[in-house]
């Protein structure tokens, strides 16, 4: 990579008499190098501004090369800019006969993808698709990379008043800047620069919601029955005994009252790329820590007539999966691959604890595919349809063929003077500082199971809203992605962003946070160019940079492909 060396020393926010060398110094440090962060990286230097991309891992673009390949975005004429551009891409390189392995690309076109052909945006892809597109959008715009760094948790950031200087990873490498994007996931820079954030779900009454707070109410509506329990089942080790504890994950107590916050957050699973094609197929293997107990819920709930494949292979329900015989994975019906609130505390914890977490929900989940395709109790049809599947073994190669990032839907969400919430998102409001346009339906999966007045497990914490692919696209705040000016004054945060819980349930779409990450580098530049803090650029001139770079601002706007 490229090391920009410099002779000036900047001052240490812990000794404001001492200085610390800065190693490499640039316009714009983008840390985290999920898809926002790669198209914050990109864009940014399109602009000729010096910038740096700092990924934790091996991988770039988060969970869009993690294994989402199966788009959720509802209506796709909101998405412009470069996330336009990267779904061309991907239609690009499925026009390459070299691409297909299986089957060919008129094919699949005919079992159903030749709407996205006419498009020219692909919305289905292939995870190593994916990741092959974000490396040459870096490599042709000389992004300098840096791999396998990690924020120093203790004294990472370094502020010279409200500005960060620098920060400081855990090897020691310091990466001095005018302006700081935080793409990651989890928010770390946002949080240890001291700027405000929230975790969990606010009360109803806190943003004049109806849909935030705890939900044990919705399962009778469209979306949320198919991850409930339809089926009365026991939650007790000792089936009907109490005295003997309950089954792993539920808990006693009810789950609290409607509408209430609470500091829950929605599970988590991976987004497997799973194969019917024998010759490209790795089976999933009993995990070393195997725990029978942790699947007894879901044997009972077959034993008590629920007969349906829990794992929501997309090419099984579709007209056309991914290319090439493949399938993105997701959470459905009331027992499946979301490991249900065992992930509470992973937005504040330490990289030790977060590591712990992910592992477990690696174990969770192949215990459950290989329960799925093996167990003696569980239905013949089930086991048969499981056994058809298999790890895609050319995805992933590196990580045994399962995905690198782990699908964390929700984590952190800083807390603005701004913040997007259910009224924005019905389009009861509109703001006036527009960045990009969410366009799907408030989203969010359960958050816990407890046991009810009548001594059965119940999910609680689904909402789906209706018209997740006809939705009426809303704009998205500015004042959302930058925090509170008492705060920091050179940050920019387009993924932990200002929302509350059930807005960013809208909001958390892959599609949406590369919108948002092209803006807030984009902003950032503006800044630079205009020698002031991020929260006083002038919106006018924002806003024609966005609509040169084609992003779409308005929802009555559309774009040709």
């Amino acid at each position: 990579m490229a090391n920009f060396a410099i002779g000036s020393l900047l001052p240490d926010m812990h000794d404001s008499g001492g200085e610390f060398p800065c190693e490499e110094l640039y316009d714009v440090v983008v840390y985290g190098g999920t898809s926002a962060g790669v198209v914050a990286a990109v864009q940014t230097a399109r602009t000729g501004k010096r910038v740096v991309l700092i990924e934790s891992g091996r991988h770039l673009g988060g969970l869009s090369s993690g294994g989402l390949g199966a788009t959720d975005i509802g209506n796709k004429q909101a998405i412009g800019g470069m996330a336009r551009e990267f779904y061309h891409r991907i239609f690009r390189y499925y026009q390459k006969p070299d691409a297909w392995k299986y089957g060919t690309r008129e094919e699949y076109l005919a079992a159903g993808a030749r709407r996205w052909d006419a498009e020219q945006a692909w919305w289905m892809f292939e995870p190593h698709a994916a990741e092959r597109v974000f490396n040459d959008m870096l490599r042709e715009a000389k992004v300098p990379v840096v791999y396998g760094e990690r924020l120093d948790l203790m004294n990472g950031v370094r502020k010279q008043g409200l500005r960060i200087a620098a920060i400081v990873m855990e090897s020691g490498r310091v990466f001095g800047a005018s302006m700081f994007i935080d793409a990651t996931y989890e928010g770390d820079l946002m949080a240890k620069a001291g700027v405000s954030y929230t975790v969990g779900r606010e009360s109803n009454v806190c943003c004049g919601e109806t849909l935030n707070g705890v939900q044990p109410h919705r399962e009778h509506e469209r979306y949320a029955c198919h991850h409930q329990f339809l089926k009365p089942v026991d939650p007790y080790i000792r089936s009907g005994d109490p005295a003997g504890g309950l089954l792993p994950g539920i808990h006693d107590g009810g789950p609290g009252r409607e509408g209430e916050g609470d500091r829950r957050i929605q599970a988590y699973c991976f987004r497997t790329c799973l194969t019917d094609q024998t010759d490209n197929m790795v089976p999933v293997m009993k995990p070393k820590n195997y725990n029978p107990l942790r699947y007894e819920l879901l044997l009972r709930y077959f034993e008590a007539g629920f007969d349906q494949l829990p794992v929501d292979a997309i090419a099984a329900r579709m007209s056309a999966g991914l290319p090439n015989r493949k399938t993105d994975n997701n959470n459905i019906h009331a027992v499946s691959v979301d490991n249900t609130g065992l992930n509470h505390d992973y937005p504040d914890g330490d990289y030790v604890l977060r590591e712990e977490i992910i592992r477990d929900h690696v174990c969770y989940q192949q215990g459950l595919y290989w329960t799925l395709a093996n167990h003696p109790r569980v239905p013949d049809k089930i086991r048969s349809d499981m056994r058809r599947w298999g790890l895609a073994k050319d995805e992933f190669t590196d990580t045994d063929n399962w995905p690198h990032q782990l699908y964390v839907r929700e984590a952190r969400r800083m807390v603005a003077d701004y913040v997007m919430t259910e009224t924005d998102c019905l389009g009861r409001c509109t703001v006036p500082d527009s960045i990009g346009l969410g366009a799907y339906g408030m989203d969010s999966h359960n958050t816990q199971r407890y046991v009810d007045e009548t001594g059965h497990v119940r999910n609680e914490g689904n909402v789906q809203t209706e018209g997740n692919f006809e939705f009426v696209p809303y704009p998205i705040s500015y004042r959302s992605i930058v925090p509170k000016a008492t705060q920091c004054s050179n940050l920019l945060v387009p993924v932990c962003l200002s929302a509350s819980h059930i807005a960013y349930g809208s909001i958390r779409m892959e599609p949406v946070f590369m919108v948002l990450g092209q803006s807030a580098a984009l902003a950032a530049v503006e800044a630079i160019d205009d020698g002031c803090e991020v929260q006083a650029i002038a919106y006018a001139r924002l806003r024609a940079r966005l609509l040169r770079e084609r992003q779409v601002l308005e929802s009555d706007v559309r774009i040709s492909p």
